[in-house]
């Protein structure tokens, strides 16, 4: 009888402690996107309090409450009529610093600066080569924007509302990805295939190459106060570096194929993994030692390659055919020490 009355109990306290499920993702349209949107970066701005999605051939730059899900849009950037698959057209990558918006424009090859409070592009500045990656250097008050045709990342200075060329840094085998580490004066970048590269933001100089672990390096992102240097891997998986001990690998978790661009949310310690070809998004835990675990996993869109988490536990996934954001709600709770 002992048995029989204790088996309900044992189902019970297993049901209690049983991971959350991960609602339906809910489908945010942009603008302009009912033919599909090649989508790349997305970012979420603390300085303005929007998730930021450069709309490739819509010639739009979305801005986007994450209370309300109200949209802004700026116009102006190069446009295309159709979308035929990949992101090689309009604004496809955006940073904020300094009070500005700064955005590429592949179509023209141009990065363009951008008023907030307008919603107007001020000016524009040719780049060297197609952009990839747009961001801020808050240290050297600089705008960085990576050039994988020319292996190069193209800096330039903020100079009276305008960005004026102040020169190049070499990345053999890069560069992939971009993120700005303030507090120890370093930007990490990748190469295309297993290395990340640590570049000094005085010097300009790269100082360091290390192996994460990845066949196909991609995705980055950064817990700059611990120290924590997240890699996504093209083949499904995604792994934590030690920035403070010459890149260190902590911790790897599988997730589903095809990653590409990651997101990190420094508040609950989660990382988010979009998988092109896996049509998922995977949410793993990452604990203060680095190591990751896999919390979750939820059906996306196909070819949902890139990801922006916000300030309210939200994480924004692009689906490229469809021209919209897919919302997925976290359930899970804050990592604990342990």
């Amino acid at each position: 009888m002992k048995l029989l009355w204790s088996l309900p109990l044992v189902l019970l306290a297993r049901a209690a402690v049983a991971a959350p499920d991960i609602a339906k993702p809910t489908a945010l349209a942009l603008p302009g996107g009912d033919g599909g949107i090649g989508f790349d970066d997305l970012r979420f701005s603390p300085e303005l309090h929007r998730v930021l999605a450069p709309a490739g051939r819509t010639g739009k730059l979305d801005l986007i409450d994450p209370e309300t899900r109200a949209i802004e849009a700026v116009d102006g950037f190069s446009s295309g009529a159709t979308f035929g698959g990949g992101h090689g057209e309009g604004t496809t990558s955006v940073d904020t610093g300094g009070g500005l918006v700064f955005a590429s424009d592949r179509g023209r090859t141009e990065v363009a600066v951008i008023d907030p409070r307008t919603k107007k592009i001020t000016s524009t500045t040719k780049l060297a080569g197609g952009p990839d990656y747009v961001r801020w250097v808050e240290p050297a008050r600089e705008v960085w924007v990576t050039e994988p045709g020319r292996k190069q990342i193209e800096t330039f200075t903020l100079s009276k509302g305008r960005l004026v060329h102040a020169g190049a840094i070499a990345v053999p085998g890069g560069p992939e990805s971009l993120v700005i580490d303030a507090t120890r004066g370093r930007a990490y970048t990748h190469t295309w295939s297993d290395a990340t590269v640590v570049i000094d933001l005085v010097s300009r100089k790269e100082t360091a190459r290390w192996k994460n672990g990845c066949t196909g390096s991609r995705g980055i992102a950064l817990d700059e106060q611990r120290g924590l240097l997240f890699v996504g891997c093209e083949e499904g998986k995604a792994t934590a570096l030690d920035v403070a001990h010459a890149g260190k690998r902590l911790g790897v978790a599988a997730t589903g194929k095809g990653v590409d661009i990651i997101a990190y949310s420094a508040s609950l310690a989660h990382l988010y993994v979009p998988g092109g070809d896996s049509a998922t998004l995977t949410i793993l835990g990452v604990s203060p030692a680095g190591k990751l675990e896999v919390l979750g996993s939820v059906a996306v869109a196909a070819d949902a390659h890139c990801v922006a988490t916000d300030d309210a536990g939200h994480a924004y996934v692009c689906d490229p055919t469809h021209g919209a954001l897919l919302v997925v709600t976290d359930p899970f709770p804050a990592m604990r020490k342990r």
